[in-house]
């Protein structure tokens, strides 16, 4: 007698607090907030809310070109020395198998040839993250493509989940709390890098050889007991039959129900949590703070 095993959600509650201070006074310009979690097949938004300080005159709601949920901010022009945003999230997840697909058969070897229609719709998703680079790739990154195609025959799925495990084992991680992306390059030689310092890596490789690969910002389960948490990025690779698939080379695994995405986007800077700006007369100088709480629920 066989038994079925039940795919059980999981229940995430997530409050995410960020807190700009700012030397001066200052006027706030309009803001883009990139922190309500997707909710599709893969999880589902239960409840949402967004708490700003100063009240803005007013928000609206944006879909972007990756379909993420994005709230627009706007400010009254009165100077403030403080901003800060708070939201709060109930999400449950759904996919406990990040291997349940199945491909089409002419996606299995790399490298992929896309039927014209489908690669014309990712082609934001193939380009090098540098433009300086001749081959509009990173040649470091070029070059690991390459061994690790090698190493698998050219196995596709064989080639994602190899690199995946080449940069868990092979680089530290560390704690970079702000700046943009170091590149692969050099987070290749130094082996040595933030979340979203290897995830440009990774998917600077998987472009390389032609694969589609996007940039995730999200949250992932990790250690429910510890306090300090952080942002989490990972990458989101296309295979064609399978749809968007994460990969996080920060743990070595395949995405599944213990990570919540918020947005993705072929560039980097498009996921970031919060971006905006503010007027000021003078030198002024801001400051960061964050904090995460995730905990799961039954």
């Amino acid at each position: 007698m066989s038994v079925k095993i039940q795919n059980r959600p999981m229940f995430y509650q997530i409050s995410h607090t960020t807190t700009y201070k700012y030397s001066q006074p200052v006027t706030l310009q309009p803001h883009l907030v990139r922190l309500r979690p997707r909710s599709n097949g893969w999880q589902t938004l239960k409840l949402f809310s967004l708490q700003v300080t100063p009240q803005p005159t007013a928000r609206s709601q944006i879909v972007d070109l990756d379909g993420n949920s994005l709230i627009k901010l706007w400010f009254a022009p009165q100077k403030t020395e403080q901003l800060q945003i708070q939201a709060q999230s109930q999400v449950e997840t759904h996919e406990s198998n990040p291997f349940n697909y199945l491909m089409e058969p002419w996606a299995a070897r790399l490298a992929i040839d896309y039927p014209t229609s489908l690669l014309l719709q990712l082609q934001p998703y193939l380009t090098g993250q540098n433009a300086n680079y001749a081959t509009s790739v990173d040649p470091i990154a070029l070059q690991l493509a390459q061994e690790i195609s090698h190493e698998v025959s050219g196995d596709t799925v064989n080639f994602l989940a190899t690199l995946n495990q080449r940069i868990y084992e092979s680089c530290k991680y560390l704690v970079r709390e702000t700046g943009k992306p170091l590149s692969p390059g050099i987070t290749w030689t130094e082996k040595l890098g933030s979340c979203r310092d290897l995830t440009v890596l990774f998917i600077e490789v998987c472009r390389s050889i032609g694969l589609a690969a996007r940039f995730v910002s999200g949250y992932q389960e990790g250690d429910l007991d510890r306090d300090d948490r952080h942002l989490h990025a990972w990458a989101e690779v296309y295979l064609p039959g399978a749809g968007w698939r994460g990969y996080d080379p920060t743990h070595g695994l395949a995405v599944s129900d213990r990570h919540v995405a918020l947005v993705a986007s072929a560039v980097s800077d498009y996921a970031a949590p919060v971006s905006g700006n503010f007027s000021r007369v003078g030198d002024v100088q801001s400051t960061i703070d964050y904090q995460i709480q995730i905990q799961g629920l039954s």
